[in-house]
C-alpha cells in the first residue's frame, strides 16, 4: 500500500513539475525594442572650464531619452552635441573627434529637412548660477544596438562654451569644449 501511495505522489509531482516547465518554455521572448535600457556617466570639466555634470541615456520601446544636469557654466545659452570617440583624455576635449555624422549629412538644426548630424542636439540655457538641465528623445538612436547610423554606444557628449549657430560647417561655430564625457557602459 505504502508503495502505490509513493507512486501516486510521485506521479503527480512528476506531472505538476512538467507542467510548469511548459509553462515557462511559452513565455515570448522579448524584443530588443521593448528591453528598457540605460546609461550614466560624469562630464568632467575640459579647456580650463568648471563645468561638470551628469548624464542618462535611457532607452524603451524604441526611444532614448537623454538628460543631462550641468552646472559650472556660464549663465545663457551653450550647445550640446554627440561626437565621434568616448575619449576625454585631452584636455581641450579635441580627442572626441568630430560630431557624430554617421548618415553624412550636413551640419543643423536637429529635424531640419537640409539635413542634420545625429550628434546635434542643440543648444539650451544655463540660469543666473550656471545649472542647467537638458532633456532629449529621439528614435534615431538606440543603446548598443550595434546599428552604426543609431547605435550611441562609443561617442562622447560634449558641452561647448558658445551656441550652435546650426549653419556653421561641419560643426556650428559653439567654441570651446568645456566638458565631456563617455556614453560607455
Amino acid at each position: 500500500m505504502k508503495k502505490i501511495v509513493l507512486l501516486a505522489l510521485l506521479g503527480a509531482f512528476t506531472s505538476l513539475t512538467s507542467c510548469k516547465k511548459d509553462a515557462k518554455d511559452k513565455v515570448e521572448p522579448v524584443t530588443e525594442a521593448e528591453k528598457a535600457v540605460k546609461v550614466k556617466f560624469a562630464l568632467s570639466p575640459k579647456s580650463d572650464s568648471n563645468v561638470k555634470g551628469n548624464v542618462v541615456f535611457t532607452q524603451e520601446d524604441g526611444t532614448v531619452e537623454m538628460t543631462a544636469i550641468l552646472e559650472g557654466l556660464d549663465p545663457g545659452e551653450h550647445a550640446i552635441h554627440i561626437h565621434e570617440k568616448a575619449d576625454c583624455s585631452s584636455t581641450d576635449g579635441k580627442s572626441t573627434g568630430g560630431h557624430w555624422n554617421p548618415t553624412a549629412e550636413p551640419h543643423g538644426k536637429w529635424g531640419d529637412a537640409a539635413g542634420y548630424h545625429k550628434g546635434d542636439i542643440g543648444n539650451f540655457n544655463a540660469d543666473e548660477k550656471g545649472f542647467a538641465a537638458v532633456n532629449f528623445s529621439t528614435n534615431e538612436w538606440c543603446i548598443g544596438c550595434g546599428d552604426d547610423t543609431k547605435d550611441i554606444l562609443g561617442k562622447a557628449i560634449i558641452v561647448h562654451q558658445g551656441t550652435d549657430d546650426f549653419t556653421s560647417q561641419p560643426s556650428g561655430a559653439a567654441g570651446s569644449r568645456i566638458s565631456c564625457g563617455g556614453i560607455i557602459q
